[in-house]
């Protein structure tokens, strides 16, 4: 019978069946057909492995408790102590949380926060500014913010436009910042993914130039918006990339890792000047933003156990000893003319595979993305780019099966 599912990012007419998943447990998911290795963190979600035991008692606890409330006028216990916590650990001067949904919804709240707050002060500050090769999500801000292509083309009358920095590559990074000196005159905000760029093919770049556009930002008086919705929670080796450097952005967006992977729920951190804003007996300077879920209790209390987590286990030490098995086992493609530009970034890895045709819509993606699943590896390769972001509970073992799948990978299709 056929799933009247309609699944994301998939072209039914070339993948019929989604394996069914059954089960999850650390770094491993159970499927019909065959348990799976998830290298990829379930898109990028998972920090601590599947169904940790102290974030599935707290969903259980406040599920018992308060499922949903409306959360104009009221507030519960969870989402004050999460964004209590959140405080705590974001970057300092950051003093306000709204909660939203997803990604793209903590991004597209990030970029409505920051023409607000220019709308409010009078100033006429409209335009965006944003990495060329940038993803930041698929509502209607959020691809505008992202660079124009194929994930975009068929929506682009709803798009408004965005200035486009160049990717600061090596050698070209004085480029980017001179661009920014320029675009950043009477701009409402540049938005950045910090230090590795997720779906534009996990390009890296050094904190020093992140630091170097935040300075710039700050002297031009644009406002700076740091996307973690990926980077954030250790994937880049500390708890938040924009810390290596040194930086506090005016606003910050996170999800994915917010709680731990389990449950939908995002956050956008601001510096008080931004919600000073809008904070007025005017009515018309209300931030216009809500979801019916925002703020939701039991995703809360999945998000403060999380925190709890980060305080109370050694996740740092987990993170920078996965960091160290990477390095390893990337270091022998660095060599291997079959792969180019293999690179790491904190526990993110990625190499490309030297074919002819390497762009997103060659059937390269799909046929690796089949031939690591029939090898017992969830890898989601993005065209010929394959990259490895596993939970942090993952062994040097499972980290093998990882990176032997890759090398057999080499061997069929480069």
């Amino acid at each position: 019978m056929t799933s009247p599912v309609w699944h994301p990012f998939t072209q039914h007419a070339l993948t019929p069946d989604a394996a069914m998943v059954t089960g999850g447990e650390g770094a491993w998911l159970e499927t019909d057909k065959g348990r799976l290795l998830d290298a990829i963190s379930s898109w990028w979600v998972i920090t601590h492995g599947h169904r940790h035991p102290r974030i599935i008692e707290a969903i259980k606890q406040q599920a018992g408790q308060l499922d949903q409330v409306i959360f104009a006028g009221f507030t519960h216990r969870p989402a004050e102590d999460l964004a209590r916590g959140l405080i705590e650990i974001a970057p300092k001067g950051l003093a306000h949380v709204f909660y939203s949904d997803s990604g793209s919804t903590a991004v597209e709240v990030g970029l409505k926060m920051a023409l607000g707050f220019w709308r409010n002060k009078g100033k006429d500050r409209t335009r965006i500014i944003a990495l060329e090769h940038a993803y930041h999500g698929d509502t209607v801000g959020t691809m505008s913010a992202g660079a124009r292509g194929v994930f975009n083309a068929a929506y682009d009358p709803l798009l408004f436009d965005v200035a486009r920095l160049p990717f600061p590559s090596p050698g070209r990074e004085q480029e980017t910042l001179d661009a920014l000196k320029i675009l950043a005159r009477d701009t409402a905000a540049l938005i950045v993914e910090p230090l590795v760029l997720g779906a534009g093919g996990m390009m890296m770049y050094s904190p020093i130039i992140l630091r170097a556009m935040a300075t710039i930002c700050h002297r031009a008086g644009a406002l700076l918006i740091v996307d973690e919705v990926m980077t954030g929670f250790g994937r880049t080796g500390t708890l938040f990339a924009c810390k290596q450097a040194g930086i506090t952005p005016d606003i910050l967006c996170l999800a994915k890792g917010l709680s731990g992977g389990s449950l939908p729920l995002a956050a956008t951190l601001c510096m008080p000047e931004i919600f000073d804003a809008h904070y007025s007996t005017d009515r018309s300077r209300t931030f216009f933003h809500s979801s019916s879920f925002t703020a939701n209790p039991i995703a809360c209390a999945a998000g403060r156990a999380n925190l709890e987590i980060w305080r109370d286990e050694p996740v740092r030490q987990r993170i920078a000893a996965l960091a160290a098995l990477q390095e390893d086992a990337i270091a022998p493609f660095r060599a291997d003319p079959r792969f180019g530009d293999v690179r790491r970034t904190g526990t993110i890895a990625a190499l490309d595979l030297n074919v002819p045709d390497p762009g997103y819509l060659a059937g390269l993606g799909p046929e690796l993305a089949r031939f690591f699943q029939g090898r017992g590896v969830l890898l989601r390769p993005l065209g010929n780019t394959i990259y490895v972001m596993p939970p942090y509970c993952v062994t040097a073992a499972e980290l093998g099966l990882i990176y032997d799948a890759i090398g057999e990978a080499a061997a069929k299709f480069a």
